[in-house]
């Protein structure tokens, strides 16, 4: 089949809302690029808008895109091997083992909240407010953890889960009381897990990936400013209440929070 190609196209409009479209012909090579013009024109006339298609033509811009020869780099070519993302792209191996490490640290802080919940709600202790309070801290941690996980399937990481330790059972202060020594145990939770995430940030800057940096500011960091200073307030006001009937009543004040 042979198809006789359009060398130029030519779209002008004038006034009264006419348009005049004129196509003149020749024939063409395979190997011609396209490139679009603007020309001015004069007593009173809109712009006239020009396409042709010759082996001469020049970008309005001096860029080019040629989407069928660019995609032949080597740096987009499909991986074929089963075990390869196939949604990776300029994500660095350093980003992805950092994501894996603040995973970790998440899931480490939901451990000892939950150890936190554990000792509230023993029948001896018995401060249920405080024991909703951590097992809802617990809750969270863990799911930014996954928030995480997810984040790391999307860029095409892998994810690999460390161990986690131990945490302690037993938060019996004698000179603060368990109530206020848990809870600035929690706000040094929060600062440390802040810290970390600032270190996460300053690694995908550092390997100039931009969505890592904007997905941990816009998803941890203003959230965690936000827990710290909350947190930072219980602590002073269980430091105002001292060790007795006051932590009753803080206890009652954590229960009915967003009831």
């Amino acid at each position: 089949m042979l198809l006789r190609p359009v060398s130029s196209l030519c779209v002008q409009a004038k006034q009264g809302d006419n348009l005049i479209c004129s196509l003149k012909g020749s024939p063409v090579t395979s190997s011609s690029s396209s490139a679009l013009s603007f020309l001015p024109r004069k007593h009173g006339r809109a712009l006239g808008v020009y396409a042709s298609i010759g082996t001469n033509n020049h970008a309005l811009t001096g860029v080019v895109f040629q989407p069928f020869e660019e995609v032949k780099k080597e740096e987009l070519d499909i991986p074929i091997a089963p075990h390869l993302s196939l949604a990776r792209q300029k994500y660095a191996d350093a980003c992805e083992a950092a994501i894996n490490e603040q995973i970790n640290v998440e899931y480490n802080v939901s451990y000892v909240y939950h150890s936190l919940y554990a000792y509230f709600d023993r029948d001896n202790v018995a401060l249920k407010g405080f024991a909703k309070f951590f097992k809802e801290s617990s809750e969270e941690e863990r799911e930014h953890a996954e928030k995480l996980m997810e984040y790391q399937n999307k860029r095409g990481g892998r994810v690999k889960l460390h161990s986690i330790l131990m945490p302690p059972s037993e938060f019996d202060h004698a000179e603060k009381g368990d109530a206020l020594y848990g809870m600035e145990l929690a706000l040094s939770l929060e600062k440390l897990t802040n810290e970390k995430l600032l270190c996460l940030h300053n690694v995908a800057v550092q390997n100039n990936d931009a969505q890592m940096a904007d997905f941990i500011e816009s998803e941890y960091l203003a959230e965690q400013v936000e827990a710290i200073k909350k947190i930072s307030e219980y602590v002073s006001q269980l430091r105002r209440v001292g060790k007795g009937h006051g932590v009753w009543h803080f206890d009652q004040m954590l229960l009915d929070e967003g009831a």
